[in-house]
């Protein structure tokens, strides 16, 4: 009897998180059943002109509708230049890929008021490529009352298994982690890099702190940490959710506005601060809600930050490693997470899970858009 070949079953995944630095672009294999094979993966940088409209975008602004859609349409042909790279990498032609999954730009995230507004333009994205585009990855779970947020747990799940108690760590703009243990359930931690950004934006001129060596050069300041750890949103249980709608400029202002010597703090020290509040409140989540968990696999930019994950590695409870250990490469992974986003909707799989959003019940998340 002749075997039976399983054909490709591919998927493009498309990220541009909250670090608003670039596009990672992932082509993936999904045929063998609970694995999956990268064919390629690809990365490019977000134009400056294009980030500073994005982080304008996250507050209210003169002519904001006209300006979020050009910006939209404009990452559309970001993204389609990203897909062009992918298929070329992997030797594959447009029909040989079953749907893309593009989350597109986060500038407002208010589960609480049901919305959450990512700016993207997927019918632009399928006219460009001539491939089927699943976006709009969060309404459906924030219409079932859930916070649509994060949507990577149920693709750490699928990859990582439930067999091994375990916590992955998103280290992206915001931090976020998924506790594997039988069960899965995932929440935002709070800032990783976002602060720290922005911080370096406006006393270093440059989009981040280089492996964490101008945070190095400062003493982290207890005073300022407990006042920044002493905010509500850390206290909060999960579900949870946030983004620079909540810590971004303004917040830190007034946090260093409020202490005597908050504002004549020197620059590398309130540096360090910021790394202390992503460490702290990483390992006080991990710690809380994750006792029995035996690793932590960090991905993300963050995990490229061999300070801040010294210092993770001194807070945690248990091993930290990258996700690098298990086969992922960190930079990859959430496009990855999006690939198989795309994949769960085409195949009608829920990946808003209700113990994570704290939604009604689970849904299949994302719209399609035919290419």
């Amino acid at each position: 009897m002749a075997t039976l070949i399983a054909q490709p079953e591919c998927y493009i995944g498309l990220m541009s998180g909250t670090s608003t630095d670039g596009v990672d672009g992932v082509l993936a294999d999904f045929t063998a059943p609970g694995g999956i094979r990268t064919l390629s993966a690809a990365s490019l940088p977000m134009p400056q002109a294009l980030r500073n409209e994005f982080l304008a975008l996250n507050s209210p602004g003169a002519n904001e509708l006209d300006r979020a859609a050009r910006a939209a349409v404009a990452l559309a042909h970001l993204y389609s230049n990203v897909v062009d790279r992918l298929l070329d990498e992997a030797g594959l032609a447009r029909d040989q890929v079953q749907a893309i999954g593009a989350h597109g730009q986060t500038v407002r995230h208010a589960p609480e008021s049901a919305y959450s507004i990512q700016l993207n333009a997927p019918a632009h994205l399928a006219e460009l490529t001539g491939i089927d585009v699943v976006a709009d990855f969060r309404s459906r779970d924030i219409a079932a009352g859930g916070q649509g947020a994060p949507l990577v747990p149920a693709f750490h799940a699928a990859w990582f298994g439930l067999d091994t108690p375990r916590t992955i760590l998103n280290l992206g703009g915001i931090a976020n982690v998924t506790i594997l243990n039988e069960t899965v359930l995932g929440f935002d931690t709070g800032p990783a890099n976002m602060l720290m950004d922005l911080w370096a934006q406006q006393h270093l001129g440059q989009a981040y702190d280089q492996d964490g060596r101008w945070a190095a050069q400062g003493r982290s300041n207890p005073a300022l940490l407990e006042r920044m750890l002493s905010d509500p949103w850390f206290d909060r249980p999960p579900p949870k959710s946030t983004g620079r709608d909540y810590f971004n400029e303004t917040w830190l202002q007034d946090m260093l506005s409020a202490m005597p010597e908050g504002l004549g703090l020197a620059p590398t020290d309130v540096m360090a601060t910021l790394m202390e509040l992503t460490v702290q409140s990483i390992a006080r989540a991990v710690l809380e809600h994750a006792s029995g968990t035996r690793e932590v696999l960090a991905c993300g930019g963050g995990a490229l930050n061999s300070r801040l994950m010294d210092a993770l590695a001194r807070a945690l409870p248990c091993p930290l490693y990258s996700t690098d250990r298990a086969g992922m490469p960190v930079q990859t992974v959430e496009a990855l997470a999006f690939a198989w986003l795309a994949y769960a909707h085409v195949h009608r799989i829920p990946a808003s899970l209700p113990a994570v959003t704290g939604a009604r019940h689970p849904s299949v998340a994302g719209c399609l858009y035919p290419g």
